[in-house]
């Protein structure tokens, strides 16, 4: 299954947000604030303030839940998160950044709000193509990371904290001392 460019996107923020609060947690100053809302080209109105990062790592914990909750769970907290934040669709496109996509909410809203409604909206896509399997937890032992696997295969087994490679140096170690 090929998402569109903007649910793609949405995806992986969502699960990149979502990993920043994995232990040891990476989103915890407004810095890292601006750094993650930098790396995923988040446009609209800023806050830039306390108020801000508290509202994003509030939802943090509320997103995380799409990985945990089973097909009609999922689809309750994407309906309750689309009600609460009004969402109304629209077709947009930023000049030099983004082609025609959709947003769901105000560019004045606060930021919270719109990566709230953003992942929503991206998990309608998901749900309604049936691919909710492809939102996995990463199979690395110490890690409660999330994955979202766009791979033709399904074969994403690891986050994006460096687990693949630890995993695969912890098995080159194994293999060496199993050989003597």
């Amino acid at each position: 299954m090929t998402f569109a460019h903007d649910t793609r996107d949405a995806l992986v923020s969502t699960a990149a947000l979502v990993n920043t609060g994995v232990e040891p947690a990476t989103l915890r100053t407004l810095e890292d604030l601006e750094e993650f809302v930098g790396q995923f080209g988040y446009t609209g109105a800023r806050a830039h303030d306390e108020r801000e990062l508290a509202g994003v790592i509030r939802l943090r914990r509320e997103l995380h839940r799409l990985w945990e909750l089973d097909e009609e769970g999922v689809v309750g907290l994407v309906n309750d998160l689309l009600a609460r934040h009004q969402a109304l669709p629209q077709v947009v496109r930023h000049e030099g950044w983004w082609d025609w996509h959709l947003h769901a909410i105000s560019s004045e809203a606060p930021l919270a709000d719109r990566i709230a409604v953003e992942s929503a909206m991206a998990m309608v896509d998901v749900v309604r193509s049936g691919e909710l399997d492809r939102l996995r937890v990463c199979e690395a032992e110490d890690c409660d990371g999330v994955i979202v696997d766009l791979s033709k295969n399904r074969s994403r087994r690891y986050c994006d904290r460096g687990c693949g490679n630890r995993m695969a140096v912890q098995a080159y170690r194994s293999r060496k001392t199993y050989r003597g």
